[in-house]
């Protein structure tokens, strides 16, 4: 039985990489922000459609946009909700909330009114900032919330007048991207900044344990629930991605790091937006990564040093005739998570980059990163890595209540700095996933004798969608309430695409029911990549003694 003192993993560190980090050298993310600005401050740190903002530009805009929330009523502890692809304007309202002592409340752009009343009531926001794109959804549930304050922004607000204007004409009017939405209340983001300017914002004073972001998740059950993430949890993740990346990158060089991945995505949400930031080096954001037109040109125009992404996106590139021209001579590092990385597409991309395509692992409730592979010739494709910094990863034999000898399968369990406070509001849930500061994973893997994590399965029925979450029940509870259903469950099936895609099984209530029907009826209340993409009709489900449909069998099927 392996020793849970013992960490095999320190065997496989590339040179120069410490057991430990300091996680607690910042007491709040604000501070560890402020530290990173006065050591880069006229140096670029986000980048956008051809767009730099400074360090120090970032700073002054973030100031005056935090004045602003408190200006307008919002305290300490308050929560915003952020709701825009990935802009300019993110890492200024990132920033904003956090000089203001707020709790940020990322939020996918792409949800129904339904999935948003949910986060934004469960959360308590009180305040949005929103891109114009999504604000017809949000009129429709806005007076069910707590929101009293909402502010709108545009695709080309940050981008100058002559092609800012240019960019929202095209956005509005040509592609008609803009639906109407009527919002009397509503401020805009550039009329914030300009009232925030005239204001003086306190000064809050931070605790590293205060929550500081609400990240939602489906967990490893039940319905979708806002992980509290602390200062420390974030800082130590910052730092522990950051000291992983090192080796690599040089801190404050002009190079340049890809960010395609959406910034309220936990994944990016460290790694590019505080991990990144805080190592000196400018982020270029993709607004759209399905234009895989913008990656190119943005490779073109910048000397991109590192790239995030998951593994539908990467395969997606592979198979760009315009991608594989491109000169890969400045590539450094890339960086696979949220999904699992296939085999054929890691070969093939370091094939063609030269550069090995790493695979990371972790979850909304570690910050997200609690293993990496090496970023040398150590990697080992199909694993998830080791444990990073700071990091315990072990492997649980629930049945023997013990530590899994190498080889053995059983549950992922990570202990370390990363792991959340909890989940908002659910004492219960919480108990269920953290035990002696072991986080519960509910996915099955084993440990090699050197220390590398390999997933085998899921223990959960939680559904991956190019790094997304899908919770079962919360496709089921949409499709039952179709009139000519009678039962349903919802798994997930392997796709070349995106690694998984939803499929439910459904015993019709009424002969007539069609696939067709079903879809465009989840299509109401369903985010895109929650949408049932395969239908199956049964006579019956199966079911355990005691009634519960049993999903497992519908997988293995």
């Amino acid at each position: 039985m392996m020793n849970t003192d013992q960490r095999p993993w320190l065997a496989q560190y590339p040179a120069g990489i410490p057991a430990n980090v300091e996680v607690d050298s910042f007491p709040t993310l604000r501070a560890l922000i402020a530290d990173a600005t006065k050591q880069h401050g006229n140096k670029a740190a986000f980048s956008c459609m051809g767009k730099d903002v400074t360090y120090n530009e970032l700073d002054r805009l973030s100031t005056a946009f935090g004045a602003y929330l408190h200006y307008r009523g919002l305290q300490p502890g308050d929560r915003v909700a952020v709701m825009m692809p990935n802009m300019l304007q993110y890492p200024i309202a990132l920033h904003g909330i956090l000089k203001a002592g707020l709790v940020i409340v990322n939020t996918n752009p792409l949800y129904t009114p339904p999935e948003m009343k949910h986060q934004f009531t469960d959360s308590g926001a009180k305040a949005i900032i929103i891109a114009e794109n999504f604000a017809a959804n949000l009129q429709k549930i806005v007076g069910e919330t707590d929101i009293h304050t909402v502010i709108l922004t545009s695709i080309g607000g940050m981008l100058g007048w002559i092609k800012g204007g240019l960019t929202n004409f095209v956005v509005r009017n040509v592609k008609k991207m803009v639906p109407a939405y009527d919002l009397p209340n509503a401020v805009q983001f550039q009329t914030a900044l300009d009232e925030g300017k005239k204001y003086k914002l306190p000064q809050f004073t931070g605790q590293p344990t205060d929550t500081i972001a609400l990240q939602y998740t489906g967990g490893t059950t039940g319905v979708s629930k806002g992980a509290m993430l602390t200062n420390s949890n974030l800082v130590a993740n910052a730092l522990q991605s950051k000291a992983w990346m090192t080796q690599k990158l040089e801190a404050g060089s002009q190079e340049r790091m890809l960010c395609p991945l959406p910034l309220y995505h936990i994944f990016a949400f460290t790694v590019n937006s505080v991990a990144i930031f805080a190592h000196g080096i400018c982020n270029v954001l993709i607004v759209n990564p399905r234009d895989l037109s913008t990656i190119v040109k943005a490779f073109k125009d910048n000397r991109i040093a590192g790239m995030t992404g998951v593994n539908t996106l990467f395969n997606g590139l592979l198979n760009d005739k315009d991608f594989t021209k491109l000169d890969f001579r400045h590539l450094k590092i890339t960086v696979g998570g949220g999904m699992a990385v296939q085999r054929a597409v890691a070969e093939r991309w370091q094939k063609l980059t030269g550069v090995p395509l790493s695979e990371g692992y972790g979850l909304t409730e570690t910050s997200p990163s609690a293993s990496m592979n090496p970023l040398n010739d150590k990697l080992r494709i199909g694993s998830i890595g080791v444990p990073l910094p700071n990091t315990d990863m072990r492997v649980w034999n629930e049945d023997a209540h013990r530590v899994a000898t190498s080889e053995e399968r059983g549950e992922i369990q990570i202990k370390g700095p990363q792991v959340m406070k909890g989940y908002l509001n659910r004492p219960e849930d919480t108990a269920k996933v953290l035990q002696d500061g072991w986080l519960s994973t509910g996915d099955i893997g084993m440990m090699s004798e050197d220390g590398f994590f390999t997933i085998v399965d899921r223990k959960k029925d939680m559904i991956l969608v190019s790094g997304f979450n899908v919770y079962p029940n919360e496709v089921e509870d949409v499709i039952a309430a179709h009139p000519k259903v009678l039962e349903v469950a919802a798994v997930g099936v392997p796709s070349e695409r995106s690694g998984e895609v939803v499929k439910i099984y459904v015993v019709k209530k009424d002969a007539s029911l069609t696939k067709e029907e079903l879809i465009t009826y989840a299509r109401e209340s369903l985010t895109g990549y929650k949408i049932p993409k395969e239908v199956e009709f049964r006579d019956d489900l199966p079911k355990s003694n005691v009634g519960k449909i049993l999903r497992r069998e519908l997988r293995e099927a």
